[in-house]
């Protein structure tokens, strides 16, 4: 298995042509520096080029706390059965076909612990979309045809030494064929 860094990743996902877009899904456990890293990330890219890279947190996706208490849920708020997966492989398919003018995502509000849909918008000019969450690359229900393509791990990337942040590469339709995903 190939390994990748943050910038080894920042320098792959540079030089994405115009009207095309590359989604990248950053996964691990919770607490592992997934947001840190995909912040870090979209900040490098928009440095080099304002406006080229956008984050989409999985955590928006979050039921609501109503929603999880009605269905006798609520103390495993966090686990795959408490977010929206449905609606969130809608978003992402949304997201990779890059047809729509924008497309807007929630964002949870952690000081309000709900999600606040449409908190965030990814303009069609968007060509890096980093996507971040703890079930991206979970081999289980829904969330198995999110289709991300596993490509390795850098553990000095996440807050926890223990913990491994996964990388994942997902290509739009004319980068399928051309892009190897080279680390």
């Amino acid at each position: 298995m190939k390994t990748i860094s943050a910038e080894n990743l920042i320098g792959h996902l540079t030089g994405i042509p115009i009207g095309e877009r590359r989604t990248v899904a950053i996964a691990g456990p919770p607490g592992s520096g997934k947001s840190t890293l995909a912040g870090g990330i979209d900040r490098a890219l928009n440095a080099k080029s304002p406006g080229y890279a956008g984050v989409v947190p999985m955590d928006g996706f979050h039921f609501d706390d109503e929603i999880l208490v009605r269905r006798g849920i609520r103390h495993l708020k966090g686990a795959p059965e408490t977010f929206d997966s449905d609606g969130f492989l809608h978003m992402l398919k949304r997201l990779r076909s890059n047809d729509a003018e924008e497309v807007a995502v929630p964002v949870f509000d952690r000081g309000l612990e709900i999600s606040r849909g449409g908190a965030r918008i990814i303009p069609r000019s968007i060509r890096a979309v980093i996507v971040e969450g703890s079930y991206l690359l979970l081999d289980q229900d829904r969330w198995n045809q999110l289709r991300f393509r596993y490509v390795g791990y850098d553990r000095s990337a996440a807050r926890d030494p223990e913990a491994q942040v996964g990388w994942a590469m997902a290509r739009t339709r004319q980068d399928r064929t051309r892009d190897r995903c080279a680390s």
